[in-house]
């Protein structure tokens, strides 16, 4: 029996149904009502924070408020089905506003898979499993938006947790702001912040998450040893170079200079320093239980207008004879052999994957420790269409940002920053973003943060940022990967590798900033002298 062909009238309906269902969100929480019968506050005595529901500053919409400094937070949202990550376009979208600055503290959802029986939402702390970690986290050298995927090794059924490798820094402001992270059912992931893409990544690149969701075919033999005879120097000294016989390894680096002359006037038979003549011995000085009183020195003032005082000696100057201890020069290593490595393995742990095995969403929790009050969260959306968050974006968010923009720049205008520097701080963000100042990126973000709060020194920040780029690429130019010359003997080994020599970067020492302030500590406690020449 055939089927009967679908009016026109039918196939619109369809579309129209499909439509309306990809328009609605799957989860969407606006704050406009208190959140109590809906969100449920941990009752774990860690989370001693107190949730409020608040109007965002300067606007009638409420959010989801941090109302208290330095206090951990938690609570949570359980949905009414699990949202399946597997299939299709996943948007989640939410807003954060930091009223009060963000120094030190975070502002992320954790979206919590399916917990285990006999879970309840008024326990939820850190150790709730999560399926994925979303928002903005910034604490001295953090400063990133985060994304990590919570995922599970199908060989050892462990659960991995897969941080974003190069996430985009958190907004510098105190305005609203709107991520975005967009799950494509081809394996991608965009990160956006206020509808503009910050970030692309694709979940089974090796390159894009830290651990790689998908493991290495191969990997270094545990058991392999280097051999004994392996000769990883690229030179050595020449063994047939001889010293040179007017080479004089004792001659010292300076000498007197035979040729100065005394300089014209110069008194000799003043001493630097002389008794203060208007000090005077203290009434309560006693001769036997203190000794003999001796005025304190001052400058000599005839010194002040003579070339010198006291007895004058020739200066020294740079020997031209001196050449230091000898070394023999260095020539290529003949039996060099690259920077040995061990062999690869194919690696036990090893799977494929045609997609990443994400796991559904049961609930929405913040839990999050914070030095800071006033953060605002307002609009957790969950949808399966980028243009339908769009949309929420555009009408819920976007005009709080605008407005807020537009009060700032009134505030800041007359003593802020001009137009032309606004741009270009908006520009050394971006600059900040870029994956190759990925280790510079705390020191940059400082810097441009104190020149916001000093216009006048713009040049000089632009100067700095400058300085640091030309640095690195400096160091990628001169200091990267030297090549590696092949040995002279054929060999079959496997473990031949190329040289690669890694610069160290040398961080600031805590121990001499412990001596300093020793010292200074010491000199501010020190109990005073009597006189100047007393030991």
């Amino acid at each position: 029996m055939m089927e009967r062909p679908r009016s026109t009238l039918q196939i619109l309906l369809t579309l129209l149904a499909l439509q309306l269902c990809a328009s609605n969100p799957i989860f969407y929480e606006s704050f406009d009502e208190p959140f109590e019968k809906r969100w449920i506050v941990s009752v774990n005595e860690d989370y001693k924070g107190v949730w409020k529901h608040s109007k965002s500053e300067g606007h009638e919409d409420y959010g989801l408020l941090v109302s208290e400094k330095a206090r951990k937070y938690g609570i949570v949202k359980q949905l009414d089905e699990p949202v399946d990550l597997k299939d299709g376009t996943i948007v989640l979208q939410y807003e954060a506003r930091f009223q009060n600055g963000l120094e030190c503290g975070g502002a992320y959802l954790k979206y919590l898979r399916p917990q285990e029986a006999g879970w309840a939402p008024k326990d939820f702390d850190s150790d709730s499993p999560y399926s994925i970690m979303f928002g903005p986290d910034k604490c001295g050298s953090t400063n990133k938006v985060h994304f990590i995927l919570k995922h599970k090794n199908p060989k050892t059924e462990e659960y991995v947790e897969h941080h974003l490798k190069y996430p985009p820094s958190v907004p510098y402001d105190k305005l609203t702001h709107v991520y975005t992270a967009v799950i494509e059912s081809n394996n991608d992931l965009r990160i956006l912040i206020d509808g503009e893409e910050k970030q692309k990544a694709n979940f089974l690149s090796g390159d894009d998450f830290e651990p790689a969701i998908v493991p290495p075919k191969t990997i270094p033999d545990p058991d392999d040893k280097k051999p004994e005879d392996w000769d990883e120097r690229e030179k050595i000294p020449d063994p047939d170079a001889r010293k040179p016989d007017d080479w004089d390894e004792d001659a010292p680096m300076e000498i007197e200079d035979a040729d100065a002359v005394k300089p014209e006037g110069w008194l000799d038979d003043e001493p630097e320093e002389v008794d203060d003549p208007e000090a005077s011995k203290p009434e309560d000085w006693d001769d036997e239980e203190d000794g003999e009183w001796e005025a304190p020195k001052i400058d000599n003032p005839k010194c002040a207008t003579a070339p010198g005082c006291g007895e004058w000696r020739k200066p020294v100057k740079r020997n031209p004879a001196y050449k230091g201890k000898w070394h023999a020069p260095l020539i290529e290593n003949p039996n060099y052999k690259g920077i040995w490595k061990p062999r690869e393995i194919p690696n036990p742990n090893y799977f494929d994957l045609d997609k990443p095995e994400f796991e559904p969403i049961a609930a929405i929790g913040i839990e999050i420790w914070t030095m800071q009050d006033g953060i605002l969260f307002d609009n957790i959306l969950i949808v399966n269409d980028e243009k339908v968050a769009d949309s929420y974006r555009e009408k819920a968010s976007k005009p709080k940002y605008e407005l807020e923009k537009a009060k700032e720049k009134v505030q800041d205008t007359p003593a802020g920053l001009s137009s032309f520097q606004k741009k270009i701080f908006d520009v050394l963000y971006q600059v900040a973003d870029v994956p190759l100042l990925k280790s510079y990126r705390a020191k940059i973000i400082d810097v441009i943060e104190k020149g916001e709060k000093q216009p006048n020194v713009t040049i000089g920040i632009l100067v700095s940022i400058v300085v640091v780029f030309s640095t690195l690429i400096f160091r990628i130019i001169f200091g990267g990967k030297k090549a590696v010359h092949p040995p002279k003997a054929t060999t079959t080994s496997s473990h031949t590798a190329s040289a690669e020599k890694k610069e160290d970067e040398a961080g600031s020492s805590n121990v001499e900033r412990e001596e300093d302030e020793k010292e200074k500590e010491d000199a501010g406690t020190a109990k005073p002298r009597r006189s100047r020449r007393e030991t």
